[in-house]
């Protein structure tokens, strides 16, 4: 397939690697130091499930001249879904897929809103994945990955990609109730990783006090009533789902937006608590425990994209 990694971060450069090196063709949007070490070198991939492994593959910034894909990975940070929104466009030609599998709970829809219903697949994936220095991203965690479309069912086109995933290596399920499995997943990673950001702790530390496990237990139980709230399809197991996935993820790790604020990074705050609690809003649904996190750590956002733009 003609593939293109619209974000080469951890996790569009971990799953791009993967196809890359099973021999799709496979091209890797990023920029700045790590556009020309890929461009340089090729791209490699730290893993701790498949091992260290290097793949060439075309990188560039511009995709003017990049030419139509079958498929497009679409995993920027949520804060970049604008630009990266019309650098996708040039991509797609009339049976072209993209697929989001990014954190957050409305891509798909923006997605839906730029390029259509018949373009758009949802997924999310669960992986701690960095870039470690320009050329290289590194892939911690489970590593797995589920999608499928924005109703619940199975399609053809999905049972397709998923054979192209599994043969490339991916740990992926395709999901016939993604929506709700994407409410699963965005309402555990918001409370959790808000949680880990405002107390500086480990997932190891934070499931293990009783007070911490409780907050972040609340804080996924209101997301999910602002998803019955807006009758999204959510799953009776939800709950139960997070805090195992809670207890599952290794005890070292931190999400994302936790070691993005401890590195000064932008911060996908407004993506993850914010969406969830301007969501809540609409339907009237309170979020105490959600507006007390967001309002602890909006000021550190605010000082870290304060510094970015200085």
């Amino acid at each position: 397939m003609k593939i293109a990694v619209m974000g080469t971060g951890g996790v569009g450069g971990y799953f791009g690697g993967l196809l890359a090196r099973a021999g799709h063709e496979v091209t890797f949007v990023a920029r700045g130091a790590h556009l020309q070490a890929i461009r340089e070198r090729g791209l490699r991939v730290e893993s701790v499930n498949d091992g260290d492994f290097t793949v060439a593959g075309q990188a560039l910034e511009d995709t003017a001249g990049a030419g139509a894909q079958e498929l497009v990975l679409f995993t920027v940070k949520m804060y970049h879904n604008a630009a990266a929104i019309a650098a996708t466009r040039p991509l797609l030609g009339p049976d072209s897929l993209v697929l989001t599998l990014q954190n957050g709970i409305d891509n798909g829809q923006q997605l839906v809103d730029a390029f259509g219903r018949e373009r758009t697949l949802i997924g999310s994936c669960y992986l701690e994945g960095r870039i470690r220095e320009p050329g290289v991203v590194t892939q911690g965690g489970p590593g797995m990955a589920s999608f499928g479309e924005l109703e619940p069912g199975i399609t053809e086109r999905c049972q397709r990609l998923l054979a192209v995933f599994q043969e490339a290596g991916w740990r992926v399920d395709l999901q016939e109730n993604m929506p709700g499995m994407l409410w699963k997943k965005f309402s555990y990673l918001a409370g959790s990783a808000a949680v880990g950001a405002a107390s500086n702790s480990v997932f190891g530390e934070m499931r293990a006090i009783p007070e911490t496990r409780a907050v972040i237990q609340g804080a996924i139980a209101e997301i999910l009533d602002v998803g019955r709230a807006w009758g999204a399809p959510i799953m009776d197991d939800s709950l139960e789902w997070a805090m195992t996935s809670l207890d599952n993820f290794p005890a070292a790790g931190m999400s994302s937006l936790g070691k993005d604020f401890l590195e000064g990074r932008p911060v996908e705050l407004e993506g993850l608590t914010g969406t969830a609690i301007r969501m809540a809003r609409q339907v009237g649904v309170p979020t105490p425990i959600n507006d007390t996190l967001y309002a602890i750590l909006k000021p550190w956002a605010n000082r870290i994209e304060a510094a970015a733009e200085a």
